[in-house]
Parts: structure tokens; sequence; C-alpha cells
């Protein structure tokens, strides 16, 4: 058996290890916590002009003009905020963006509509969130079908001055239009983790623009997901020790080769 650390079995040869009769195990989930806290610390730094605040105070200036009505953000109490995905990371996002207030609504056509209401999120198509978002954060996964699922097509369905956050993947957003968007105001600020090259070259047209806040792929880093990850992966290795057959498996073809118990 080879227990993995991450949310996916990533470094590993799923084939290989599959024809060496070899069960691949992860940890699904253990980062949700962390990369949510991340993606709605992104989103208040976005909204409410706090790393602009703080350069400026920095170099001496005192509010500079971001007391004004004009360059003043916006509260998340009240405001639609939109997600794209609703898997681990988005749920709690979600939870914490209802319990601040929010209205939620979320496109991802692979989750049930009814565990969405159940969570008190509502169900829409993209094109809505897009129209009707203030806030638009991205927590899907990147596959072919999800790359550039942001791009500059449909970006001209926001509303004026909306904040997008991205702590997902950063094949996920098309960032060609952003640079003339963001300084025309159209977009009003933009919050990045990920990227589409990483680290980004430092000619990359984003850098040094005022209203983007951007961070070096941090979001699931925290001891806790340490913790987590090594706990999970921990319980793994004691189930197939004792017989049993993990609960996370990636090379679910593999179990029917070995003698394990549920």
């Amino acid at each position: 058996m080879v227990g993995v650390c991450r949310g996916g079995p990533v470094n590993i040869d799923l084939n290989a290890a599959t024809e060496a009769g070899v069960l691949v195990s992860y940890a699904p989930g253990r980062n949700a916590q962390a990369a949510a806290e991340f993606a709605i610390a992104l989103m208040l730094a976005a909204m409410r002009r706090i790393t602009r605040g703080d350069a400026d105070l920095h170099k001496g200036i005192w509010r500079g003009d971001l007391y004004s009505y004009e360059k003043t953000g916006i509260e998340v109490c009240g405001s639609t905020i939109g997600l794209i995905g609703y898997g681990a990371i988005g749920k709690v996002v979600a939870k914490i963006l209802i319990a601040m207030g929010a209205r939620v609504i979320v496109f991802d056509p692979f989750t049930d509509k009814g565990l969405m209401a159940a969570d008190g999120v509502e169900s829409v198509e993209l094109d809505y969130l897009l129209k009707n978002s203030k806030v638009v954060s991205l927590h899907a996964r990147l596959t072919p079908d999800s790359k550039h699922i942001l791009n500059v097509d449909n970006m001209k369905l926001l509303p004026e001055g909306a904040v997008i956050v991205n702590s997902a993947r950063g094949g996920l957003m098309d960032y060609t239009p952003l640079p003339n968007l963001l300084r025309s105001g159209r977009i009003g600020a933009l919050a990045l983790d990920v990227y589409d090259i990483e680290p980004p070259p430092s000619d990359w047209p984003l850098l040094g623009i005022e209203n983007v806040v951007l961070a070096p792929h941090l979001a699931g880093a925290t001891k806790q997901t340490a913790w987590r990850a090594a706990n999970i992966i921990g319980d793994e290795i004691k189930l197939f020790l004792e017989g049993k057959t993990p609960q996370y498996v990636a090379n679910k073809e593999v179990l029917s080769t070995l003698s394990l118990g549920k």
C-alpha cells in the first residue's frame, strides 16, 4: 500500500501501481477548512481594500482616498455571492458566507440541487450567477470542460465593479482581459492565490495593479492541514494492516486482487 498525504494521488503512477497490485490511498478534504478560510480572507481583502490600505500606510499615507464613497468597499452581509463549484471547499465557503449574512448562489452541475437547497444555497446556471453576483469565487476542479470557465466572453456579464476571487486552479480563468477590466473599473477587484503559470513572471500584466490582491498559492497551507492529512493516511494504513478496506482508494481495480474485508 502507498498512502499519499494530498487531496488526490499526485506524483503516483496509478497504472503501474495497479499492475503491481499496490493499493494507493489519499487524503481528501484535508485542506478544505484551510482553503475555505483563505478564500474568505482574499474576498474580504479585495472587497474592503485591506491590502491597499496596508500598502498606503507603509508609505506613510493615512487613508488616502479610501474613505471616499467611490473607493470605499462593500460588505459581505446582504451581498449576492456566486460560487463556481460546490465540492468540499465550496461547501465550507458557503457555510461561512451564509453565517455572515450573504445570499449564496452556486453553479455546479455535478451536485444534487436538493443537497444544495438543504445547505441554504441556490443552484443556478452559470450565466445567471455571473449576471447577479457582486462577488464570484471559483472552487471547481480543473478539467478540459472547466478550463477558462471564466473568460473574455462571459466576464462581460458581471455587474459593474464585481469582485473575482480564484483560490482553486489558475486554468479556470482567462487572465488576458483582466488588466484592462481592472484599470477601467469594470471589474472592481481581483484576488488570486493561483495562476496559469506559477510563479507568475516578473512582467506579468496583473502585477502592480492597485485593485489586485495576490498570494503565492498558500490557501491550503496550515498546521492543521498537515495534521489532518497525516491522521487520514494513518487511519488508512491501520485499516489496511487490519485486513480491512481503506476508505479513500484511488485505484479500486486493485481491490479484487487483495483479500480485504470491510
